[in-house]
């Protein structure tokens, strides 16, 4: 058994609205730090497999075919055993 960690983001050439609305409203609770914001999603599944390279093949293939818009988005992930 094995456990992937997907993480995706907006590619950086992607205007990232949702991002702004939460930096400007971090701005207007006096975190002035604060320079940009850029949103993303959180992805963690199980799943059966004979070994890790295949797990890592097949969370490949679900990001590729379902998971991400690879138009917009870029994604990275960890695989590991659970």
């Amino acid at each position: 058994m094995y456990r992937a960690k997907i993480f995706i983001t907006l590619k950086k050439s992607v205007f990232d609205t949702q991002g702004q609305v939460v930096r400007k409203a971090l701005q207007a609770l006096n975190f002035s730090g604060v320079e940009d914001v850029r949103m993303g999603r959180y992805i963690e599944l199980q799943l059966k497999a004979a070994d890790r390279s295949t797990a890592e093949a097949t969370v490949r293939d679900m990001c590729e075919r379902l998971l991400v818009n690879t138009v917009i988005e870029q994604y990275r992930y960890e695989v590991s055993e659970a």
